[in-house]
């Protein structure tokens, strides 16, 4: 015997809490992965291009050099160490903060990117010579001569990047629909209760008038 949708347990459901919970995972784990492939290729690139070569992968289009960054993203603005390692640590706690209200996976992606180029950077910033907070970031992908950039770079562009489409269709972090009012988002079984409670009103108005009705009839005979 198959169990009817009103047998089946509340919990098999899944609640709004268990999606939080997933989303914030799946940012967790797409950040410690940039992180874990942003630390493993520049530790890769200070020891195999150490000599200062450039290795092409596409011509002069796309190749392979070292070269320590004291800047932002695609070496620019250096000079400002300090400053940008300032903005990667206010970057990731409002990533941390702001995880609290994930209630979209494409969000979940996009911060977890974020998180994920932020933390990459931060720690050579932190470890790396010349010193703490003033480390210099590996680069090493070279883009044709105009800038040279790392995994973190790029785990950063793409985050911009579906963060911009999220907001031209609208997606808040929490899952909501921009512009759309808490009332049509009211979960299913409010919507159920009541129309229920509309659906009895009716027959209350029915038995009303059967009574008035009645009534009225009695008072015709009396007269």
């Amino acid at each position: 015997m198959t169990p009817s949708a009103q047998d089946t347990p509340r919990s098999a459901a899944p609640t709004d809490r268990t999606r939080r919970t997933d989303h914030v995972r799946l940012l967790w784990v797409l950040a410690v992965v940039v992180v874990l492939i942003d630390q493993g290729t520049k530790a890769w690139a200070v020891s195999a291009l150490a000599d200062g070569r450039r290795v092409a992968v596409l011509g002069d289009l796309l190749g392979l050099v070292l070269l320590r960054n004291p800047g932002a993203a695609f070496s620019f603005a250096t000079g400002q160490t300090w400053f940008f390692t300032l903005i990667a640590t206010a970057v990731t706690v409002v990533v941390l903060r702001v995880s609290r209200r994930l209630g979209s996976r494409w969000w979940a992606i996009a911060l977890g990117l974020v998180l994920g180029g932020a933390v990459g950077n931060l720690i050579d910033r932190l470890l790396r010579s010349p010193g703490a907070l003033r480390g210099h970031v590996v680069d090493f992908i070279d883009y044709g001569g105009l800038f040279v950039g790392n995994v973190a770079d790029i785990a950063i562009v793409a985050a911009a990047g579906v963060i911009m489409v999220l907001s031209l269709y609208g997606l808040e972090i929490d899952g909501s629909r921009a512009g759309r009012s808490k009332e049509s988002e009211k979960p299913e079984e409010s919507v159920e209760l009541e129309g229920a409670e509309e659906s009895e009103e009716p027959e209350d108005t029915a038995e009303e008038l059967a009574v008035s009705s009645q009534e009225v009839a009695d008072g015709t005979q009396q007269a």
